[in-house]
């Protein structure tokens, strides 16, 4: 990768390129008829390229390879990068390295996104993705100098894809006693702002490779998927909340809003109050299409009550799946009677989170498909494995993580218990939404 950096330049600008086309033109088209179909509309080929198959894969991508598409093949990346070598050169301020960002862009982008139903309109996407593309330009535009401040501070996919490359069986690291060894060298132009001396996580690591033998010391490396889990000391309160309110709780509720009877029965409660007590503001369906769904044409319109539905279903949604699950976890602690390990335990589910993204974005990639006539017989069993899959390796972490600490038999198989039930309680919700809704 370092040898042949031109060519991962050229994969980077010809992404851009279809990038830039599969979401610009389709929003000046109108929107497709019935009679449209993934081979024959532009506008059918996008949705499908972005929400079939682009993110749900890279969220694959993820966990299986690190973070080789934000070095590789992400556009946002590759422009944000241009930008800051011909901007102004700021330095990062204070307010941009807050570590609650990611949560924040995370939850704003994924519920804001379902507001204006992001994925199935292409003004929508545009402005979603598009919002977001030139804001990393300016960001690029004014901080850094040729390097990816937006990517490592402010990107809404930046903290989940921290937190599922930590999980990819092939990173790059550094041998500390090579590096203190070899002469000293240029330092190694490296785009997202890693401590490439101290580089062990996958976790910032874009894995662009332009660091690879660097001082004889930089090298990609094979491990485990379990290991960085297991054996790092950091752990990040923010990144934890991100990953049982955000991933586990936001995206979740995102996913399962649409189809969900308690929804359903929630917005016709609160609609025959409104309209018991004459009060019908709520009801109006005149929102401009860049705050709330609004397209006529095809039958689409959200009251604002839909919107007000939505942010109260996700939000209740998060607290409440995410409160189960920390309070769970706060339970193993309490009993297993070492203090400061509630983070441990948190990281523990990030395979059940990466795969609980993939079940919802999947869900995506084959309704599309269904709209083409096309349906698969095996996809019940298929998520039955993939839960299964989650279930098992995220109570193997939990298991091996509690099985470090110092503590009596009993302790631990009650701790572990008292773990599984956050567990239980995000594996219950998929089933309610594959098997019962």
């Amino acid at each position: 990768m370092a040898r042949y950096r031109g060519v991962i330049i050229a994969i980077q600008w010809t992404v851009v390129v279809f990038y830039i086309a599969l979401l610009t033109i389709p929003a000046l088209l109108p929107l497709p008829d019935e009679q449209a179909h993934v081979w024959n509309n532009l506008t059918r080929l996008a949705q499908f390229m972005f929400w079939g198959i682009w993110w749900p894969f890279v969220m694959v991508s993820m966990m299986a390879f690190g973070r080789v598409w934000c070095g590789v093949f992400c556009p946002e990346g590759a422009l944000t990068e241009l930008a800051s070598r011909h901007g102004l050169g700021k330095a990062i301020p204070s307010w941009m390295r807050w570590e609650g960002w990611p949560f924040a862009a995370f939850a704003i982008t994924t519920v804001y996104g379902q507001l204006v139903s992001v994925y199935e309109y292409p003004k929508a996407a545009l402005l979603v993705l598009g919002g977001s593309t030139v804001a990393a330009v300016a960001v690029g535009l004014v901080y850094g100098r040729g390097s990816r401040v937006w990517c490592r501070h402010l990107c809404p996919a930046n903290g989940v894809f921290s937190l599922l490359a930590r999980l990819a069986p092939l990173h790059f690291r550094t041998d500390a006693a090579a590096w203190r060894a070899a002469p000293r060298t240029p330092a190694v132009d490296c785009a997202p702002l890693v401590d490439v001396r101290h580089l062990s996580s996958a976790s910032a690591c874009h894995a662009c490779g332009r660091c690879s033998g660097h001082r004889g010391a930089v090298w990609l490396s094979a491990r485990s998927p379990n290991a960085e889990i297991l054996s790092s000391q950091r752990r990040s309160a923010w990144e934890g909340r991100l990953l049982i309110f955000g991933v586990l709780g936001v995206a979740i509720g995102a996913f399962q809003w649409s189809a969900s009877p308690w929804f359903v029965a929630m917005k016709q409660t609160l609609a025959t109050w409104l309209i018991r007590h004459d009060a019908l503001t709520l009801l109006n369906d005149n929102a401009p299409w860049w705050l709330l769904t609004h397209y006529p044409e095809a039958n689409d319109v959200f009251m604002w009550l839909d919107g007000l539905c939505v942010l109260l279903y996700i939000g209740a949604y998060a607290l409440g799946l995410g409160g189960v699950i920390l309070a769970s976890l706060w339970l193993a602690q309490k009993i297993i009677g070492v203090p400061g390990i509630l983070w441990r335990l948190v990281y523990c589910l990030i395979p059940l989170g990466g795969i609980s993204i993939f079940l919802g974005l999947s869900m995506l990639t084959l309704s599309q498909l269904a709209a083409e006539g096309i349906t698969l017989a095996w996809v019940p069993q298929a998520r039955a494995g993939l839960l299964a899959l989650a279930v098992g390796w995220s109570g193997w972490l939990l298991a091996q993580t509690l099985a470090q600490l110092p503590t009596n038999t009993l302790r631990y198989a009650c701790a572990f218990c008292a773990a599984l039930v956050g567990v239980a309680a995000v594996v219950t919700l998929w089933f309610l939404q594959f098997y019962r809704w």
